[in-house]
């Protein structure tokens, strides 16, 4: 059984009526038994995402702080994503890289990823995030394996945010010292999800579901999931989060998880002038973080520079343990940043909200009491035939 199993006798509209159909006495009981340093059941995880939980935000960010606290202590883990390639082959509504928009592609070479690399370790990154449009010819795992040894010597954690892959070639990019992979199913709407999924192997709803088994069957030590907020309706789409977690915790426990909290930004190409099909706003994304603290203490919640400098400095409140810090989002954007790439700037994926170096992120986190966390785990602890010397 996979998650997809769980998933295919799920009631989305029926889930959507029982959110809302929280009382305010539900709340207070999923409230007193967070008090207790208890987590939340699935059934309060509910009544914490519903309307009626909404007046009672700034009790549940004091039970998410003090559960994050006495889980993660007062630190954040800092990364950056490098982006190899923006060439995809699917049609997504709300992706820049999407097949149709015509904008300038391009895929790192060799020289321009190890470029990128001492970059990011200049800021002092002991830990990126390799991130690909979904082309095969570009990013499959054949040249995935490359990057990966490539980057190895330079960083203790390699992660990646790339097309959903096998089992077996997971297996293989651990051996080249992959330590964790992020896969969004961005929304568990299906009718939805083909909605937004035009053309390419991201169609494949259950494929794409079914992933995370497969990452952690791989031995991959860490997996991330999350939906992209602003496709559907959030509290449903929280919720499956939760569900498809909670499931994974069960099934592979020696797995770690993450969970991030990605909305919707305007992109290139975006026909529709930047409508949002759902909209979340910045309190109603509070509500999401604080629930699913409140229903897990142990995952790592994350949150990206999508989200203004505003809203991340006050995160670690709300239970965010991982942020990224001076993001690009485009190949090559590192090197184009520090005027050492002339020439044309390829396509971001999307526009960031936070646009702060990492010594600035640093700062505000130290302004906070908080100590950034740059390197979380040694290459040594991997059985991975690629060694390390990361600081």
């Amino acid at each position: 059984m996979t998650f997809a199993d769980i998933h295919a006798k799920l009631d989305w509209d029926g889930l959507c009526s029982a959110i809302c159909a929280s009382t305010c006495a539900d709340v207070d009981a999923a409230l007193r038994q967070s008090a207790t340093g208890a987590r939340c059941t699935l059934a309060q995880l509910r009544a914490l995402l519903s309307p009626a939980a909404g007046a009672r935000l700034e009790e549940m960010a004091r039970l998410a702080h003090a559960h994050t606290l006495r889980r993660f202590g007062r630190t954040v883990q800092l990364f950056a994503p490098l982006y190899i390639s923006n060439e995809c082959h699917n049609v997504c509504t709300y992706c820049g890289f999407s097949l149709t928009n015509k904008i300038p592609r391009k895929t790192l070479s060799t020289s321009e990823l190890l470029r990128e690399a001492e970059l990011l370790r200049g800021f002092g990154f002991g830990h990126v995030l390799v991130v690909s449009g979904e082309a095969p010819a570009h990013a499959g795992p054949a040249q995935l394996e490359t990057v990966l040894r490539n980057l190895r010597p330079r960083f203790a954690g390699l992660s990646l945010e790339v097309q959903p892959l096998d089992t077996a070639d997971y297996a293989r990019l651990r051996q080249c010292g992959l330590s964790s992979v992020l896969v969004y199913q961005e929304t568990y709407h299906r009718e939805a999800y083909t909605r937004h999924h035009l053309r390419g192997r991201k169609t494949d709803f259950v494929y794409r579901l079914e992933t995370p088994d497969r990452i952690a069957r791989a031995g991959i030590r860490k997996l991330g999931l999350g939906a992209l907020y602003g496709l559907e309706d959030w509290r449903a789409d929280t919720y499956h989060t939760a569900l498809h977690l909670d499931y994974l915790e069960r099934a592979y426990w020696q797995t770690r998880y993450s969970v991030s909290f990605p909305r919707l930004r305007p992109h290139a190409g975006d026909a529709t002038a930047g409508s949002i099909p759902h909209p979340v706003g910045e309190r109603e994304l509070a509500q999401a973080i604080c629930a699913l603290r409140l229903f897990n203490h142990e995952a790592e919640l994350s949150l990206s520079t999508r989200e203004r400098p505003h809203f991340r400095d006050n995160a670690m409140r709300l239970g965010i343990t991982t942020m990224s810090a001076g993001a690009k989002t485009n190949p090559g954007g590192y090197a184009e940043a520090s005027a050492a790439a002339p020439g044309a700037k390829t396509l971001e994926q999307f526009s960031m909200s936070d646009e702060r170096l990492p010594d600035e992120i640093v700062a505000m986190l130290h302004r906070n009491n908080y100590e950034p966390v740059w390197k979380d785990w040694d290459a040594c602890y991997d059985n991975a035939t690629v060694g390390c010397d990361a600081p």
